[in-house]
């Protein structure tokens, strides 16, 4: 496990989320480091900008 994900689970712990919540936002970082294919803690503003433009444009890409 590398630090950065230790460090989100204690804090998503800390803050008593749920189970699935915890779940969900490790699935929705990992899609997002996928996406750039390189790890989160690689990644900053720039990227998460970019990535939020391409689900933008991918929700409206389906009909």
């Amino acid at each position: 496990m590398t630090q950065l994900r230790k460090t989100m689970l204690e804090e998503l712990q800390r803050r008593n989320y749920s189970q699935t919540t915890v779940n969900g936002y490790l699935k929705v970082v990992a899609a997002f480091a996928k996406h750039f294919n390189r790890p989160p803690d690689q990644l900053g503003p720039e990227q998460i900008r970019a990535y939020q433009v391409y689900l933008f444009n991918l929700s409206y890409a389906r009909p």
